[in-house]
């Protein structure tokens, strides 16, 4: 779906506000509709299962910009 990491864990520190999020994974997609393909693929969907079993997460999709 041409997905890519662009921040996977690493130390997180709040500047403002009182979110303490312990950890932070952020994908990059060519396009939201990539994005979205991806999210309810069947390739995604034993990983994404595992994911929602084992944690608590939050998860949104949000339209870049061009540079």
């Amino acid at each position: 779906f041409g997905g890519k990491f662009i921040v996977r864990g690493g130390k997180a520190e709040t500047l403002e506000g009182d979110w303490q999020p312990e950890r932070i994974v952020v994908l990059e997609f060519p396009s939201l509709e990539k994005a979205k393909q991806w999210w309810s693929s069947e390739e995604y969907a034993p990983a994404k299962k595992i994911r929602q079993a084992t944690a608590s997460t939050k998860m949104i999709v949000i339209e870049g910009f061009e540079a």
